[in-house]
């Protein structure tokens, strides 16, 4: 690229996340080492003129900090918000836990993550290079949506519920394809109509027909950029056009890009966008399609 045109592109980046939506911020405080805080996060997204974040920690639920952040700096244009993942420290499959998210404003449920039995089960190979506590943690109790029988457990139900009757995000968090395949459309039966898959094809097991059946449910499928960009660790595990093609396979209507950053040695979350932006472009996605996956999608869920 000449200079002109690298001032060209770094312009139409910055255009297309104007009013972009993070619904994945890994930003902390948190247990696990983070390469920002909540507050520089808010900051970052602010400077470039997103819309949103959402604050994701696998532990602990951050309406409280993402109110008090939006109170304290009330003109960054940024709206900012959180929900409450279901792992053992928020009580499991909790629709106490649940309610209280949307007593408190939370905008999403992400089911088990880090205590899933499908991320224990695969803790070996795939989530490998998960981030560690500097402390150990107990060991996770593995959680399941699904009985014995493969139906869901009464307290998924009960979640589901209080999902539907808040009009919340139901996320599928790393339970396995086979059991999203039960419990969204229980949900949707049930009420819930925002649904979401986090980075289906890594440790959720997602195949092109999963997400097309998905999908056709009403699904929205949540690709995680830190996974489509490299990192100070070296090359990403998929690339740009890998994500193009699993744009195409679920329809830019029912996609959402997610930075999913905020570990160290990895780019800041607005890195990450400007960065897959930049990509996208390259590939001439249209800027209507970049501007759906960075931002109109997700913002029409929160």
């Amino acid at each position: 690229m000449t200079q002109t045109s690298v001032a060209e592109r770094n312009a139409e980046v910055a255009e297309l996340l104007v009013g972009a939506v993070d619904l994945h911020c890994h930003s902390g405080p948190a247990v696990f080492p983070r390469l920002l805080n909540h507050y520089e996060a808010m900051t970052e997204a602010a400077a470039v003129g997103f819309a949103a974040v959402v604050y994701k920690d696998h532990f602990y639920p951050g309406m409280a900090h993402a109110q008090l952040l939006e109170t304290l700096y009330p003109d960054t244009g940024v709206r900012l918000y959180s929900g409450v993942a279901l792992n053992n420290a928020s009580g499991g499959i909790n629709p106490h836990a649940v309610d209280h998210a949307v007593k408190l404003g939370g905008k999403i449920v992400w089911m088990p993550t880090f205590a899933a039995a499908n991320h224990i089960d695969k803790s070996a190979n795939e989530t490998k290079n998960y981030p560690k506590s500097a402390n150990p943690m107990l060991p996770p109790i593995p959680l399941s949506v699904l009985d014995e029988n493969g139906k869901l457990t009464k307290e998924t139900n009960e979640v589901l519920d209080v999902i539907a009757a808040g009009d919340i995000i139901l996320a599928g968090g790393h339970l396995s394809v086979d059991e999203l395949k039960v419990l969204f459309p229980e949900a949707k039966r049930r009420g819930v109509k925002k649904m979401m898959v986090n980075h289906p094809t890594y440790v959720i097991g997602c195949s092109d027909d999963d997400i097309r059946e998905l999908t056709r449910l009403g699904v929205y499928m949540e690709h995680s950029i830190c996974m489509f960009i490299p990192n100070q660790r070296g090359p990403a595990k998929w690339n740009a056009s890998d994500l193009a093609r699993l744009v195409d396979v679920a329809g830019v209507d029912m996609t959402i890009l997610g930075s999913d950053l905020g570990l160290v040695n990895m780019p800041r979350p607005v890195e990450g966008y400007q960065a897959i932006v930049n990509d996208l472009l390259e590939l001439q996605l249209p800027k209507g399609d970049i501007a759906k996956l960075v931002s109109t999608n997700a913002a029409s869920l929160l």
